[in-house]
C-alpha cells in the first residue's frame, strides 16, 4: 500500500479526526488537536505520546 491509499484509514490517536500529510509528506498532522505526527522510514508514528504541538510555520 502507498502513502497515498493508507491516508484515507488513517486517524488521529487523540481524538480520531482525520489526519493529512504535511506539506513535505514527512508526516502528517490532526487539524482538529494541531498535532503533528512523524513518518520514519515509510512507517507513521502514530502513537498519542509521540504527537507534537504544530509550529507557527505548519499552519
Amino acid at each position: 500500500m502507498n502513502k497515498e491509499s493508507i491516508i484515507n484509514i488513517l486517524a488521529c490517536p487523540v481524538c480520531k479526526g482525520k489526519v493529512h500529510f504535511n506539506s513535505k509528506n514527512d508526516g502528517v498532522i490532526c487539524d482538529k488537536c494541531e498535532l503533528y505526527y512523524e513518518i520514519k522510514e515509510e512507517i507513521f508514528i502514530l502513537l498519542p505520546e509521540s504527537g507534537k504541538p504544530l509550529e507557527p510555520d505548519f499552519l
